[in-house]
């Protein structure tokens, strides 16, 4: 996904604050090097003079049309850089200076986006998916099967504790590795603490370092920013709202534990029906069976998830307690 418009605005008002900043800084320098250097203004003013006066002189044929403007320009330049470094200024002092030379904090370099404007990009995803911190803790590399049983066995199919874990590890790297050519979705349920959020934080972090747009919400704030869109109509829940539907990928954690009502019931099926439509991804995680997920939230609903999710379930012991009775290891 491209960024919304917005968020490039926030990018590019960064630029322009970074440039705004380094052209005062260089007008500092120069008026500390003025004070002390008089002959250094005369230098920028023969430079322009010069410039000036060969452009005439090719026009009008006049005596300083063959003006090697080059040279005469970097003798000037040459007295310059002498004069500040007997004064004991740095050669470049009077210089432009740029956070990324390589785009000189522009962003771009020939009309493409910058190594730096693609971590600015990336940074700014991280902050807005609300998983910022999370993500340096949850991810690929410190997910341990380690905390699933091999002598829990699912009776329906055979496979233990730590067998369904590993493949559903497996089917959340598919997930990763073939996003953006594929549409898919996810759901993820189970009790608690058997690691549902943790593979959502997973996949999260993988695509936030393609600068992939995702965004996370707990049940009960996505439902509770569907409320404020639809009854107090604010700009903020507005940009918000239309994030939901547009971004890469949505995550809805925990859904089950908010207060469901028929609103809560309808403007779940819209975010997922209209996500559907636009091939948008969706993790939804839920500590519910997948009845009761159907009875709280509509036969409808649950059609739809199970016609365009690969739906995965967990078990096992809650691995929250596990670590804690490990000393949080």
């Amino acid at each position: 996904m491209a960024l919304t418009n917005p968020q490039y605005d926030s990018i590019m008002r960064m630029y322009n604050r970074r440039q705004l900043q380094h052209r005062h800084e260089l007008e500092e320098r120069r008026k500390t090097a003025y004070a002390k250097i008089p002959r250094l203004p005369e230098i920028d003013g023969d430079i322009a003079s010069i410039s000036v006066q060969k452009a005439r002189d090719m026009l009008n044929g006049g005596p300083h049309a063959g003006l090697d403007l080059r040279a005469a320009i970097a003798e000037l330049a040459q007295e310059r850089t002498a004069l500040l470094v007997s004064n004991g200024f740095p050669a470049d002092y009077l210089e432009p200076s740029y956070d990324c030379p390589l785009c000189r904090d522009t962003g771009y370099i020939d009309g493409k986006k910058c190594v730096c404007f693609k971590k600015a990009e990336a940074s700014l995803l991280y902050t807005q998916s609300r998983l910022d911190e999370i993500l340096d803790k949850e991810n690929f590399d410190t997910f341990s099967l380690e905390y699933y049983s091999d002598d829990i066995i699912n009776n329906a199919t055979g496979l233990t504790s730590r067998q369904t874990a590993h493949a559903a590890l497996q089917r959340c790297r598919s997930f990763t590795e073939t996003f953006g050519i594929r549409f898919d979705n996810l759901f993820f349920y189970g009790d608690t603490g058997v690691g549902k959020t943790f593979l959502s934080h997973c996949i999260a972090r993988e695509l936030l370092d393609r600068s992939f747009c995702v965004i996370y919400f707990t049940a009960f704030d996505l439902f509770e920013l569907f409320a404020r869109h639809t009854f107090s109509g604010s700009d903020e829940a507005k940009e918000v709202h239309s994030n939901i539907f547009n971004c890469d990928l949505l995550i809805i954690d925990d859904l089950g534990t908010e207060l469901t009502n028929s609103f809560v019931a309808s403007q779940l099926f819209l975010c997922i029906n209209e996500r559907i439509l636009r091939k948008k991804s969706t993790i939804i995680s839920t500590n519910l069976t997948l009845d009761r997920f159907a009875e709280t939230y509509s036969e409808r609903t649950f059609s739809r998830i199970s016609s365009n999710y690969t739906i995965i379930k967990l078990f096992g012991s809650d691995i929250r307690i596990q670590k804690k009775l490990l000393g949080g290891k």
